[in-house]
């Protein structure tokens, strides 16, 4: 579900206006979409190091190729080529050069990962003879901040000099991590507001699920997630759980107060970035933004905005599940099984919220920071995360079977399940394995995991 600047420019009244907005993504389960994301780390295959923008083979290069092969057109920001798109995707550039496929709104997880293979063997295809692999990963496992390459893109610049006045790890964060997200629709305030609850609250399921980032600067980093970690120290004014979304009455107008509230970043005019970072998007509204006195914000800037915040699950006109590291190709398919599951059947969602029903807030917030270090061992009202994610499975299993989606050969979409059913009867989360063969057959190198973990 790949983001389009508004095509209404006219002034917003009032907040109403943006409730509204929000409250249009509503849709009857019928026509309920599905949309994945997923980054990966493009690196040099000769030494293993971070690919700048510029060169003969660089990122730019890159994306000239796909899109004169591959009928992408580009999207340029003065004269550099920050996009591609292509059918309601588009591929797009993280700020230290993270490769990212925003696919199209599909019907089933057989499309699903149809459209992550394509683009993976297009990406591959370009990139080998230039000399560049990627890398399915959480966080980068060798690079150092000051070893990778910013992107040509303004609201970078203005990010990256804000970063720093927030927390400690927002750079990492823009540089270092990449996850894999799924895009879902509700049909109804209620219903948002159950599924944006249980998104949140099992959010730490699937980062445990998914955790395959372990390593810091070529060495284990004491995290199974470091990538669920920096987010604890990025920016506390637009991330984590949001406990509010648990309170009573909670729907689209007690977001857009919560996003009203959220620092700006920029605004954007006549194709330049304007800095307004820590500037009020309520000020805006009445027309005191100090960056634009006296103008009023368009729902393009709005469509802007809500992209600037970064909890767990987010919203827009349709949900955001957040909270897991990049991965291997057959990963990029369970993590929108999992989800499509457990949130787009009506007795797997009741029994979600059934689960959740106890949870507290505080324990929510100490299962975030348990699992990026415990995985599957971290626990909550008792119970550990590995019995919870086996149920979860079951769930979701059910959710995916009452689908009914079945490819050309019958199959229905439970069997992209598959991987997270293998940790789960492990007890091992990916990041266990690779520390193991970190201490055990790597002999403490980490070259090997860019030949065995890469998007060859």
């Amino acid at each position: 579900m790949s983001d389009s600047q508004s095509n209404d420019l006219e002034p917003i009244g009032n907040v109403r206006t943006l409730v509204e907005n929000l409250a249009s993504g509503c849709r009857p389960a019928e026509d309920w979409k599905i949309g994945t994301e997923h980054e990966k780390f493009a690196f040099r295959l000769d030494d293993l190091q971070p690919v700048p923008y510029e060169g003969e083979h660089g990122i730019g290069v890159l994306l000239e190729r796909l899109a004169a092969n591959y009928a992408w057109t580009p999207d340029r920001e003065g004269d550099h080529v920050i996009a591609l798109k292509r059918d309601g995707c588009s591929i797009t550039l993280e700020p230290g050069g993270q490769f990212e496929l925003s696919g199209a709104l599909l019907d089933n997880l057989h499309q699903t990962c149809n459209e992550v293979n394509s683009h993976l063997a297009e990406v591959r295809a370009m990139a080998e003879p230039m000399g560049l692999g990627f890398l399915g990963l959480g966080f980068h496992p060798s690079a150092k901040r000051e070893d990778i390459p910013w992107m040509p893109k303004a609201r970078y610049r203005i990010m990256r000099e804000h970063m720093p006045r927030v927390g400690s790890l927002g750079l990492d964060m823009m540089t270092r991590t990449c996850t894999v997200q799924v895009n879902l629709d509700f049909s109804s305030e209620a219903d948002m507001a159950a599924k944006f609850r249980v998104g949140l609250a099992l959010q730490p399921i699937a980062t445990a699920l998914f955790a395959n980032s372990p390593f810091l600067e070529g060495r284990p980093s004491g995290y199974l997630s470091y990538r669920s970690h920096i987010w604890t120290d990025t920016d506390p004014q637009r991330t984590g759980q949001l406990p509010f979304v648990f309170e009573d009455g909670f729907g689209f107008e007690r977001y857009v107060d919560w996003m009203l509230d959220v620092p700006m970043y920029f605004v954007r005019r006549d194709g330049r970035y304007i800095d307004a970072a820590g500037q009020s998007f309520r000020d805006f509204l009445a027309g005191k933004l100090p960056a634009l006195p006296g103008e009023r914000p368009t729902l393009a800037d709005w469509d802007d905005h809500l992209t600037t915040a970064f909890p767990e699950v987010r919203l827009k006109k349709f949900l955001e599940m957040r909270g897991a590291d990049g991965g291997p190709w057959k990963r990029l398919c369970a993590l929108p099984a999992f989800w499509v599951g457990l949130l787009y059947d009506a007795g797997s969602l009741d029994a979600c919220q059934q689960l959740i029903a106890d949870w507290s807030t505080d324990e929510l917030a100490k299962l975030r920071e348990d699992v990026s270090r415990e995985g599957l061992r971290a626990e909550i009202h008792g119970r550990s995360v590995h019995n919870i994610a086996r149920d979860l499975l079951e769930l979701a299993r059910n959710g995916l079977r009452n689908r009914k989606r079945l490819n050309a050969a019958g199959d229905d979409e439970t069997g992209f399940l598959e991987p997270l059913h293998a940790t789960v009867e492990s007890g091992r989360t990916p990041a266990d394995k690779l520390l193991e063969l970190y201490g055990g057959e790597w002999s403490g190198s980490l070259e090997p995991l860019f030949r065995t973990r890469a998007y060859y």
